[in-house]
């Protein structure tokens, strides 16, 4: 897929003019135009086809809303980001987690945008940009339709995990809080680029089509990387968890205790980064574990007091 809108400007200038002018006001301005299709699922669980403009299609998002939503009109509501991992999609945290159930009453919007079948919520160089999508068009839809307010944070797991440190690294000040469960926080760690082809080929398509060639694209690799990108995340509350896993395990090995072996170094590189930068980071390293959602469950209880704080709802 191309990075060329049909008007012949590409979508990495898009992005790049959105960061300067203010993300969601640069969608919020010109989203209207197409309206967003919302399918009721529950009471509070709402399922958005959303048209972007980035991704060159409709994508969906699945939003919870807070109690009593259609009764207060004049309400805002801070919005928790959920981002889903590799080779799963945008309903994971309601199939795997009792997120609906965990945020009655909390008066918050939890939002879980899709970030296609590799998970990678990333300006992809010759693909999608799911970047634009998850931090500009979503957020619009949300401040126009659901009564969204300015204050945001985010967590995710295995890939979304690194969609949640790389979207608040990249873009400072957008998100009062980023947690990451298993993710895969420095790209260009020893084994991780492979990993990462090894992913994206998974799913049928190119590796190039990421972020192009780890070597002869270095630069393009550092600007998505979670760790060279650390002085972003300043002033900013961090939650980092990963586990020791199974070691052994190789880019196509992928059970979850050798996959959680495989990350394990890039995130120690991440948190490292962040102690010479003095930038204060909560670290759950444990012995152990898997890359799975038996672990990750436990790991955004543990870091749901940051969050709450961070968006100013009861912990």
């Amino acid at each position: 897929m191309s990075h060329r809108t049909r008007d012949g400007v590409s979508r990495r200038a898009v992005a790049r003019a959105a960061t300067a002018a203010g993300l969601s006001a640069l969608f919020a301005a010109g989203g209207g135009a197409a309206r967003a299709a919302a399918t009721r699922l529950g009471p509070r669980t709402v399922d958005v086809s959303v048209p972007s403009v980035a991704l060159g299609r409709s994508a969906p998002v699945r939003l919870i809303l807070p109690s009593g939503f259609d009764a207060r009109a004049s309400r805002t509501y801070p919005v928790l980001y959920l981002l889903h991992g590799a080779h799963d999609d945008y309903t994971s945290w309601t199939r795997e987690t009792d997120i609906e159930a965990f945020t009655e009453g909390r008066d918050l919007i939890v939002a879980m945008p899709d970030a296609g079948p590799t998970g990678i919520p990333s300006d992809w160089r010759a693909g999608p940009d799911y970047e634009t999508f998850q931090l500009a068009e979503v957020p619009a839809l949300l401040t126009r339709s659901y009564r969204a307010s300015g204050v945001r944070a985010v967590a995710g797991v295995s890939t979304g995990g690194y969609g949640a440190m790389a979207h608040a690294a990249r873009h400072p000040g957008a998100f009062a809080a980023a947690a990451s469960y298993s993710g895969i926080l420095d790209t260009t760690a020893p084994g991780v680029p492979a990993l990462m082809d090894a992913i994206v080929a998974r799913e049928g398509l190119l590796p190039p089509s990421l972020w192009g060639n780890p070597v002869l694209n270095l630069l393009t690799w550092r600007d998505f990387n979670p760790r060279s990108r650390a002085e972003g995340l300043r002033g900013t509350p961090l939650y980092v968890s990963s586990g020791s896993g199974v070691p052994g395990g190789g880019a196509g090995d992928w059970l979850p205790g050798a996959l959680e072996s495989l990350l394990w170094p890039s995130a120690h590189l991440f948190a490292d980064a962040l102690a010479l930068l003095r930038i204060p980071v909560t670290t759950h390293f444990y012995a152990g574990g898997a890359h799975d959602w038996a672990y990750w469950k436990g790991e955004f209880t543990a870091s749901w007091p940051m969050l709450a704080r961070a968006l100013g709802v009861p912990v």
